[in-house]
């Protein structure tokens, strides 16, 4: 199994100065990473929110990723592919693998915030529909084929996009939040899946990774595609020297970043009514509640020991990479203490 390190938008500060040393994180952790020998790092799209602030071009960020390492895989995590005209995001991903001389690869978002399609309100109803059907699209942009599209003038022109990556086929995964047809879609476009332990039992894993796999298998090849699949797991991490240490460092965090994901959650004019009449004391039990889960099951939060053991648990699921969930408000030292202690665990899987 491999293990990957993923930024999923905790940083909440605002002003440059901040956002300019979370920047500086960002490379600091890259460039370890890169050095221990993870497989990829992994970046999110994020638009307009207290939570991701630093987070709304994945392209822009990987580049800068592309040319701050040496081997690890750059993936964004996601691109919310009804936000962007499918010829700009061949091209935009096509330089970052041409920088990374061919360690790029998407997974592909439907969208899920109402804020986010203030950049294009008219294909929020749609998302769902729209990202699925331009995954063979992109496939076929990224392998070179012409598309055609109408101009300036309203005349249809045929297109390709350029550069040329390096890679002849781009690696593809598929977010899903949870939805068991989401899993299932995946698996007939044979994607890799991208998804999380947060918010789902063992058991309902173990049943969307099984549907995964038996709709990858029945599905036809797609441009160098398996019939395994790749199913990718985020957890939320910090490998500590003890869980008394992990309990103190990350608790407080964590409960922050949960409240603020709440609070995010509340604000989506698509959300649940029950998410926006939460009180903060409904809130604060909640994300308490959330953390004690995530200790005993689900992350990667505790000592080496009870990190290793999950790790196993979840390889016996059936998970192929494990996307490592490190930026929820814990210290950059205390981070790349925690990486380097991950990077002891990794040796031994």
């Amino acid at each position: 199994m491999d293990l990957s390190v993923m930024f999923f938008g905790a940083d909440s500060t605002t002003g440059g100065a901040r956002h300019t040393e979370a920047y500086e994180d960002i490379l600091a952790v890259a460039r370890t990473a890169d050095r221990l020998g993870f497989h990829a790092l992994w970046t999110p799209e994020r638009h307009f929110q207290q939570v991701g602030q630093v987070f709304p071009s994945p392209p822009v960020l990987s580049a800068a990723l592309a040319v701050a390492t040496e081997r690890i895989g750059i993936r964004a995590g996601s691109v919310v592919l009804p936000l962007h005209h499918p010829l700009r995001v061949a091209e935009d991903w096509a330089v970052v693998d041409n920088l990374s001389h061919g360690r790029v690869g998407l997974s592909v978002a439907t969208g899920w915030h109402s804020r986010d399609f203030a950049i294009a309100p008219e294909r929020y109803a749609d998302r769902r529909r729209t990202a699925l059907e331009t995954i063979p699209l992109l496939r076929a942009l990224w392998a070179g084929e012409s598309a055609e599209y109408p101009d300036g003038t309203g005349a249809p022109v045929s297109l390709a996009p350029q550069p040329r990556p390096v890679q002849e086929t781009l690696p593809l995964w598929l977010t899903t939040s949870g939805s068991p047809e989401t899993w299932e879609a995946a698996g007939r476009l044979r994607t890799g899946v991208l998804g999380a332990t947060v918010g789902q039992s063992r058991e309902e894993l173990a049943d969307r990774i099984a549907r995964y796999r038996a709709a990858c298998a029945a599905a036809p090849d797609q441009r160098g595609t398996d019939a395994h699949g790749r199913v990718t797991l985020m957890a939320h991490t910090y490998v500590g020297t003890d869980d008394a240490e992990v309990r103190r460092l990350a608790g407080a965090p964590l409960k922050s970043y949960l409240a603020s994901y709440v609070r995010q959650t509340a604000a989506n004019k698509a959300a649940d009514s029950t998410t926006a009449e939460l009180s903060e004391a409904q809130t604060a039990m909640l994300t308490d509640f959330a953390f004690e889960r995530y200790l005993n099951w689900g992350s990667l939060l505790g000592s080496p020991g009870h990190c290793a053991k999950m790790l196993a648990d979840l390889a016996e699921l059936g998970v192929d990479e494990v996307a490592c969930f490190i930026d929820f408000g814990i210290g950059r030292d205390d981070v790349l203490a925690g990486l380097h202690r991950l990077a002891e665990l990794k040796e031994n899987l």
